[in-house]
């Protein structure tokens, strides 16, 4: 039996990596460490809390001496680590949870891995580590510098820095994948897709930074975590991995096209004042794990949002719990008091 301990599992991303690893490998077994702060959601994973393969554990991973006896306890021959402060606009406002975990917290999942010894650490970054390109600039490889502009990116980066260190200095099998912009079900709706999608259901505004005109490219969580689970796998120790799905579009545009899909009105779309240094543009490119791994993305962005907005849709109840913190008690019933 395989062991795998994946972290920050009670996220958008890792619970939909978790619900495909038990899928795909019915024979693994998992165990889920996340802290349950503001974006863990148990919810997220009622559907398998009772299979025989998982176990959750709630817990800090920067918590050395919690990390350590699960090391100890479990014997873990995988790790992935999706534990991660992710949001810019709160790294924006207060950096220091970003330095505690992710990177003091990457730092303390490394040390646990070189001591006990296991076959596969996968960390995974983000493509916001290399910065910003121009509208005319090619697509960031894996070779590209690494150029952070918000706190959240800068820590990210940082981490990416530990786990390329433990990889020459220790031998850690260290892989590292950098992701674009995730979109699918369970996504904390605070994030800008959930946010037009939910809003627009309640017929509220949806703001706008600056003119609209940032360019993110737009990955199905779904395709994520298959590239995630083919590198765990058989990516290469000490290599770098993008994972994009070639989907370039204005966050006007992003807008524009949810609104049409649903019918509503653009007049929805109310400008704001631009994030604090908001990068312009992220684009991947992703010849490496197509031609290394033979992965490839399976879904079409719009039939992909359409399914993302049907999932919204029949499943009011979950955001409209996370939404107004409703979410918490559903974890609070079993673990006690939630950490902000």
């Amino acid at each position: 039996m395989v062991k795998l301990l994946v972290t920050g599992g009670a996220g958008f991303i890792g619970s939909n990596f978790i619900r495909h690893i038990l899928k795909e490998h019915p024979d693994w077994y998992i165990v889920n460490l996340d802290k349950l702060t503001y974006a863990g959601n148990l919810e997220n994973l009622k559907d398998v809390e009772d299979n025989p393969c998982y176990r959750f554990v709630r817990g800090d991973i920067a918590d050395r001496e919690l990390v350590d006896r699960l090391f100890r306890e479990e014997k873990f021959d995988l790790v992935a680590n999706l534990a991660a402060e992710s949001h810019v606009d709160r790294s924006i406002l207060d950096p220091a949870p970003f330095i505690e975990t992710n990177i003091k917290g990457t730092q303390v999942l490394l040390e646990a891995a070189r001591q006990h010894g296991v076959r596969k650490f996968l960390q995974v970054s983000t493509d916001e580590v290399y910065g910003s390109l121009q509208p005319d600039d090619p697509p960031f490889t894996e070779a590209s510098p690494i150029r952070p502009n918000s706190p959240y990116s800068a820590s990210k980066a940082a981490a990416d820095l530990f786990c390329r260190a433990y990889f020459r200095t220790y031998g850690v099998p260290v892989v590292i994948t950098r992701c674009s912009n995730n979109y699918g079900p369970y996504q904390f709706p605070e994030k800008f897709i959930p946010v037009c999608i939910t809003n627009a259901l309640e017929g509220k505004p949806i703001p706008m930074y600056g003119d609209g005109l940032n360019i993110r490219d737009w990955i199905h969580v779904e395709d994520h975590c298959q590239a995630l689970d083919l590198v765990l796998q058989k990516g290469r120790p000490g290599e770098v991995y993008n994972i994009g799905a070639s989907n370039e579009h204005t966050n006007l545009e992003i807008v524009k096209t949810i609104l049409k899909l649903m019918g509503k009105p653009e007049s929805l779309i109310t400008f704001v004042k631009d994030r604090p240094g908001h990068d312009r543009r992220y684009a991947i490119d992703a010849k490496k794990i197509r031609q290394e791994l033979g992965w490839a993305p399976a879904r079409d962005f719009v039939s992909g949002l359409e399914e993302l907005i049907h999932w919204y849709t029949i499943n009011t109840s979950w955001w409209e719990r996370v939404k107004s913190g409703e979410y918490r008690e559903y974890a609070e019933k079993w673990y006690g008091s939630l950490a902000k």
